[in-house]
């Protein structure tokens, strides 16, 4: 998949500056986002490695994201990523109700895992429709990652937030990947660790949106 090439990078007295080629993005068409679909499903189908993680922490947002590497998905998905969030929910004051289910939560992640046993792939880690776009030619571009190996459905479930992208996208990522018939009660686990960074981030509706999510979960997960 093209990402903008990195021309420099440093720190300049207490300022980091990343300097990245320059890229006239524009909208894409089906035929784009098609293969924008096929690009992901051939980037999460190379082989990475044996462990979930990254070899460093980075940031999710603005906020840090864990990386601890690990063989287990359930664990690494219970411990480096709802874990984080909800610790710092309750720094933020976020209610005692969204950490009574989170707690009910966790102990129901390997429930809601159960049956599924990913490769670890390459995720971009944070593609929704604002970190993807296309060149004038139509070839497509991700940027601004949180980059670790996952399940490459959690990268499919984040497609979905915040208005989600074209039915070609799907399209052409299943013609490379077939989407398991699981992926749907998957989702809303892989996509409240966003919920949940958003909350914390920007407060507002979100923390009321990660409860009703965690409620949907716990019941199926039942």
């Amino acid at each position: 998949m093209r990402v903008p090439t990195v021309i420099a990078q440093g720190v300049a007295e207490d300022t980091a500056f990343l300097v990245l080629e320059h890229l006239a993005l524009r909208e894409g068409r089906p035929a784009e986002y098609r293969e924008l679909g096929r690009s992901l499903a051939r980037m999460h189908a190379r082989p990475v490695g044996t462990t979930f993680g990254w070899h460093r922490p980075n940031f999710i947002g603005a906020t840090p994201q864990r990386n601890g590497e690990t063989h287990d998905w359930a664990e690494f998905w219970d411990r480096e990523r709802l874990g984080p969030q909800l610790a710092l929910a309750a720094e933020r004051g976020l209610g005692d109700a969204l950490q009574s289910l989170g707690a009910r939560l966790r102990a129901a992640v390997p429930r809601l895992l159960a049956g599924r046993a990913p490769k670890p792939a390459l995720l971009h880690g944070d593609l929704w429709g604002g970190n993807a776009a296309f060149v004038q030619s139509g070839e497509p571009v991700v940027f601004d990652p949180a980059v670790y190996r996952g399940d490459p459905e959690a990268d499919l479930a984040m497609t979905e937030l915040f208005g989600g992208f074209p039915r070609a996208f799907y399209e052409g990522y299943g013609e490379i990947a077939p989407i398991d018939p699981g992926y749907a009660r998957r989702r809303d686990l892989y996509n409240l660790y966003h919920v949940l960074n958003h909350a914390n981030l920007f407060g507002g509706s979100y923390a009321a949106q990660a409860a009703r999510m965690m409620s949907r979960l716990l019941d199926a997960a039942r």
